[in-house]
């Protein structure tokens, strides 16, 4: 591995993968990013990649011309960014974009029969039958970037998928672990965002809180490793050690320790199957004092039982489901929403769209779009 894409750099998986990346010496051909227009010029001066995709034109216009004195291409929109992923030179992609905006992105990258280091869940939440199909027919890598399904990747490594029971996957409980709804009902972003062990982006935080971000993984999990919902687990792990396990037949659980840091799971994806020394500090296990394992508080996480719902039901509804929450927590994060009608404004969208068994990729992006709508138009 000697030269990648990063779609989603400014982000904070992507500012890590950056880290990584030089850390390993990699070139980086090509960077994708949204709005922070001063990051990415900052980046694609520091790294000179060939192309810089971001998805407003306006943007890309200031930025050609910020970046004049450089050889760097700059492109706009789904266009650029399925350019940027699809790049002759990038071995692999890193997919750290927020959102289903990154399905039709990864789409091409695996067309190309690039590995993808996936950071993106909700493509394969929207869309993971057809992803995992198209991989398997281009032969393509899938490695996965969240620490969960990173240390879960590790567990079934060298073993028979026959043999597995189950997957353990752990959550932090995020920052309301132990409270009622009712109590976080109204809770400021600030609140929501603050989460306490991870350093990461505003979105991904708040669906950590809602502990929407665990049901998101339960579907992705499912995809990514061909396991049912019957065999995923999940438990509130509030130390953050242990960040997944598997159970196999025989009573034996592995699981993968670590400190909570995300650029060891980037790193294991850029370089697998090799190990090599990175910038994650390691696990002093005389001063752990105790580890804690409880089940998830259902009745007071709405957003997780809705998600394992989706996830039983399948067809378009994860598809749904993802993409009016994308759209419940923007407004969350506006101050449009309280915190506690996030999950209402989801459920409503979901009763609002047509059920479809087995989408198309066209089906799925009319999902995405309608789910959207009803979550915009959603009234606390």
């Amino acid at each position: 591995m000697k030269t990648i894409s990063i779609l989603g750099s400014t982000g904070s998986i992507g500012r890590q993968t950056i880290e990584a990346a030089q850390h390993l010496s990699l070139r980086v051909a090509a960077l994708a990013g949204n709005r922070n227009t001063a990051l990415l010029e900052e980046q694609a001066r520091r790294l000179r990649p060939a192309l810089l995709a971001v998805w407003d034109e306006s943007n890309a216009k200031d930025l050609r011309i910020a970046l004049a004195d450089t050889d760097v291409r700059v492109v706009s929109g789904m266009d650029g960014l399925m350019e940027a992923a699809s790049l002759p030179e990038a071995e692999a992609v890193v997919t750290a974009v927020s959102g289903s905006v990154g399905l039709q992105p990864t789409l091409c990258a695996i067309r190309e029969k690039k590995r993808i280091c996936l950071a993106n869940k909700e493509t394969l939440v929207c869309a993971g039958e057809l992803v995992m199909a198209e991989a398997a027919k281009q032969g393509a890598e899938i490695l996965p970037v969240d620490s969960e399904h990173s240390a879960i990747f590790q567990c079934l490594d060298g073993h028979d998928p026959k043999e597995v029971k189950k997957l353990l996957l752990t959550a932090s409980g995020g920052p309301f672990r132990g409270k009622k709804l009712q109590e976080v009902y109204y809770a400021a972003p600030e609140d929501a965002i603050a989460h306490p062990n991870w350093s990461m982006g505003a979105k991904i935080s708040v669906d950590s809180a809602t502990m929407m971000n665990k049901g998101l993984e339960f579907i992705e999990a499912m995809h990514l490793f061909g396991v049912t919902p019957e065999q995923i687990e999940v438990l509130i792990h509030p130390e953050s050690v242990i960040h997944s396990m598997v159970e196999y037949t025989d009573g034996s659980v592995l699981a993968q320790c670590g400190t909570a840091d995300m650029r060891l799971p980037i790193q294991y994806a850029l370089t697998y199957p090799a190990r090599m020394p990175s910038l994650a500090g390691s696990l002093d296990f005389a001063k752990l004092a105790s580890l804690h394992f409880m089940a998830p508080d259902l009745e007071n996480t709405p957003c997780l039982a809705l998600a394992i719902d989706c996830a039983k039901r399948g067809g378009n509804l994860p598809a749904a489901m993802s993409a009016a929450n994308e759209l419940a927590v923007s407004r969350f994060l506006n101050r449009e929403l309280p915190f506690g009608a996030i999950y209402e404004c989801v459920a409503a969208a979901l009763d609002s769209i047509d059920i479809v068994e087995n989408p198309t990729l066209d089906a799925l992006l009319e999902t995405d779009r309608a789910a959207r709508e009803a979550a915009a138009a959603f009234q606390a």
